[in-house]
């Protein structure tokens, strides 16, 4: 795993409409409709929400194809009203409706367990031939590859455990590894083709074979001298504090290892609710650093101020100094060292005193704690990183 960033996992960069993905720019934050796509009014009305939560691809599905056209008329009445976010139309079973699609948005999603025919399926599976599953392949999916080179388009290859081809699994089970070729045969068809604009995900509702699954991806990707960028995702992971704890395992497991491109926080909620734990999950894993990170210890008999009262001021206060780690600890027995790696720092010093740092810098000691907020601000003014609320 190289990359200027040597925590993160080097993929090649993939453009997508107006935000490219992948290679060193920023891990991508995406959600997915669930209006009817026919009903333009309100789906245009929710991707606005969800543009505005901070969504930067918004994926649509479209089953049939009226649903498919009607995608014109969206992506035209969006960029009339200047939101440039690219779309993604999200197909599953029908090539003709990814064709015309892949003339409409700049990425389309694929699922291979369901995007060819069972007969297609069957007849490789008799012939016990990798080469000719790869050439059936070929056959299908030679003109979507066509008219996404004409039209600039990207393609995600979709695999979910528990939707994968017959012949998969009579190969490898519903498994990781069965996950994993199945996309991989995919790319191989699509590179035989001169096509290489591609993403992948490994998406499951079970959080350890979604861990495995990418993890797999991205060591026979290695081993193949393949780059591509990795979409993150827990399926199927429910609402409220749930939802959140899966995804931030799954998600944030496999961000931690230095693998992941774009990520989808899949909740039960209104799609605009996905991006707030979306970026907690990137600012946590340390990849994208997008609001101030406090460090604030559970604090215990030996804190002799009221800590969480001071960590709820400042973060009042200083909520909005994006990329600023501030640490609010309890006593200087373990507070210092284990705030290291924070540019600013109160901690409890006696009875209702704190102890200010810049870093790992004693600035000024016995403050009374009604005086802290105040004092941690004015420092920060001083070092020159405050900035004003707007």
């Amino acid at each position: 795993m190289t990359s200027e960033n040597p925590l993160r996992y080097q993929t090649r960069v993939v453009n997508i409409g107006n935000l490219p993905m992948g290679g060193d720019y920023p891990v991508r934050v995406q959600s997915m409709t669930n209006t009817d796509t026919l009903d333009t009014k309100s789906t245009i009305a929710q991707a606005i929400r969800m543009i505005e939560a901070g969504c930067e691809y918004v994926r649509i599905a479209v089953p049939w194809m009226k649903e498919t056209e009607n995608l014109r008329e969206i992506k035209k009445e969006l960029r009339k009203q200047g939101y440039s976010t690219p779309l993604i139309a999200d197909v599953h079973f029908n090539a003709q409706i990814a064709e015309v699609a892949a003339s409409i948005v700049e990425k389309v999603r694929i699922n291979p367990g369901n995007y060819l025919p069972l007969r297609v399926t069957r007849q490789a599976s008799q012939e016990n031939d990798p080469g000719i599953a790869l050439e059936l392949m070929a056959g299908r999916l030679s003109p979507l590859l066509k008219i996404c080179r004409e039209h600039d388009t990207a393609i995600r290859i979709g695999v979910n455990h528990g939707s994968l081809s017959e012949r998969i699994m009579e190969l490898y089970g519903d498994t990781p590894l069965g996950m994993v070729e199945s996309a991989l045969e995919f790319a191989r068809v699509c590179e035989s083709l001169s096509f290489h604009n591609l993403v992948f995900s490994m998406k499951a509702s079970n959080i350890r074979m979604m861990i495995a699954a990418n993890r797999l991806l991205a060591e026979r990707m290695q081993q193949a001298g393949m780059n591509y960028p990795i979409h993150l995702g827990v399926t199927e992971a429910g609402a409220g504090e749930d939802g959140r704890i899966k995804s931030a395992i799954g998600i944030g497991s496999l961000l931690a290892d230095g693998i992941g491109d774009t990520i989808r926080v899949s909740l039960t909620e209104d799609p605009e609710f996905e991006m707030p734990p979306a970026y907690s999950i990137l600012q946590s894993a340390g990849v994208r650093i997008t609001k101030t990170e406090f460090v604030a210890c559970p604090s215990c008999g030996r804190t002799q101020y009221n800590i969480q009262e001071a960590l709820r001021n400042i973060q009042a206060k200083t909520s909005h100094l994006k990329g600023l780690k501030i640490a609010v600890m309890g006593c200087v027995v373990n507070g210092p060292g284990e705030m290291a790696d924070a540019h600013y720092g109160v901690v409890g010093a006696g009875s209702g005193k704190i102890h200010l740092y810049k870093g790992q810098k004693l600035i000024k000691k016995n403050i009374d704690e009604s005086m802290a907020v105040e004092a941690l601000v004015e420092l920060i003014k001083v070092s020159g990183d405050w900035v004003e609320d707007s």
